[in-house]
């Protein structure tokens, strides 16, 4: 008998705390990871005023050096800028603290500094709050690169509930979209032998069920629909790890959504995209597409062209285009696409043109 070789490595949260004003936790979250005495914080122009200056100001007391830093996009200059000053101050930490681009420029600063991280996200747009991997524009289009799982998550319900509701529409409808990328991931399991784990699509499915059971309970400054949403936004992104990939989370309704990026950037919400794409490729797989779009509409998230912002010739060009994102992952839309005609018949049976 051949001899059993394969090995699997599964990187996890040491921690993960929700719920209401659990910012007050985050020195003794530091102090039971035994972080080192000097941190970077990564935050925004807006979010620093909401958390970071609070995060701070407590590590501070704590006799913790905190040097914060504030920036804008996911770009790799950020990147870079975060890098530098970590350098600098030769920082033992890195937290991210504000909406899914900063947590990303934290979490792959830390990746390529070798840091541990925390994220304290202040707004659930999409599950890359929990998630090892990094979503980094270049030339305005998100390209995901392989970064580290947060060693903590500090999920504050109440500052998160001040957040603009669209975000954590935009949130739900990103899990939500875990529906067609297993369907996708199924599928190429079946057709190219792909290697699958049914323990990360199971988690990322209960996820997604999660959010489609509870949509009439997600509405907008109720802190009690953060709390609902924001545990099955987590548990999405750890379903990565378990994959060692975004397969369980990402199929053609995100590839729908990278493509739209690049023919109308700046229109509309990641999550919001891949909820529309999810209402499409469902019908592509057979599935009830209805019920997602149903879901959507409760939460007030987008499930048409207009509602994204966007005009119907967009969606039909994103539509043909998406195969070509990434054409070494498998899914419903298969090698060679949709046609034009194909695409406007799928965008108008569905409602979204």
């Amino acid at each position: 008998m051949e001899r059993f070789t394969k090995a699997k490595s599964m990187v996890f949260p040491r921690e993960v705390l929700a719920g209401h004003n659990v910012l007050t936790q985050v020195v003794d979250m530091c102090k039971r990871f035994n972080f080192g005495g000097i941190g970077v914080l990564v935050t925004g122009p807006t979010t620093g005023p909401v958390a970071a200056e609070k995060v701070s100001d407590e590590l501070t007391e704590a006799k913790y050096e905190i040097h914060t830093i504030e920036l804008t996009d996911a770009t790799r200059e950020h990147v870079d800028e975060a890098k530098a000053l970590v350098k600098e101050v030769k920082a033992k930490f890195l937290l991210g603290v504000g909406g899914g681009s900063k947590i990303d420029i934290a979490k792959l600063a830390a990746a390529e500094m070798d840091l541990p991280f925390m994220s304290i996200p202040t707004s659930a747009s999409h599950d890359g709050i929990a998630s090892p991997s990094a979503s980094i524009l270049d030339q305005q289009t998100p390209h995901s690169i392989e970064a580290v799982m947060p060693l903590g998550i500090l999920a504050d319900t109440h500052i998160i509930s001040k957040a603009p509701y669209r975000l954590l529409a935009s949130g739900c409808a990103d899990v939500l979209s875990n529906l067609t990328a297993i369907r996708d991931w199924e599928l190429a399991v079946r057709l190219k032998n792909e290697e699958y784990s049914s323990t990360a699509s199971i988690l990322a499915k209960i996820s997604a069920e999660t959010i489609m059971r509870s949509a009439s309970l997600i509405k907008p400054m109720i802190e009690e629909s953060v709390w609902i949403a924001v545990k099955p936004i987590i548990s999405s992104g750890i379903s990565m790890s378990m994959a060692g990939s975004s397969r369980p989370t990402s199929g053609s309704e995100h590839m729908f959504s990278h493509a739209l990026s690049q023919i109308a950037p700046g229109k509309a919400l990641h999550g919001e995209q891949c909820g529309v794409g999810c209402i499409m490729m469902m019908y592509l797989h057979g599935g009830d597409w209805e019920e997602v779009r149903d879901a959507l509409k409760e939460m007030k998230a987008p499930t048409t062209a207009k509602e994204l912002g966007v005009s119907k010739t967009d969606i039909v060009r994103a539509l043909t285009q998406a195969h070509t994102i990434r054409p070494e992952r498998y899914t419903i839309l298969g090698d060679n696409g949709l046609t034009p005609e194909a695409a406007e018949n799928l965008a108008k049976l569905t409602g979204v043109n």
